[in-house]
């Protein structure tokens, strides 16, 4: 294992920018999805986000090497 970290503390932010952009272009996307799917993507994009508020959900990234990294592994963070 190279790397292991912990995005769930951000991942509020990610939903709720999603939830946003779904809400604002709406009227561009109502063509092709029915409100009825729009009810449900909306549910799960804020009941997701409050987890991850509420710190009863995670997201972790594993980086894993099968012979290691020569010089090591740089994260971008």
């Amino acid at each position: 294992m190279e790397d292991w970290h912990s995005f769930g503390q951000y991942y509020n932010d990610t939903l709720m920018t999603w939830y946003r952009n779904v809400t604002s272009n709406w009227d561009n996307l109502k063509d092709r999805c029915d409100d009825r799917f729009h009810r449900m993507w909306k549910f799960f994009l804020l009941s997701s986000a409050g987890s991850f508020r509420a710190r009863r959900n995670q997201l972790w990234q594993i980086v894993l090497s099968k012979n290691g990294i020569v010089g090591g592994y740089e994260p971008v963070r």
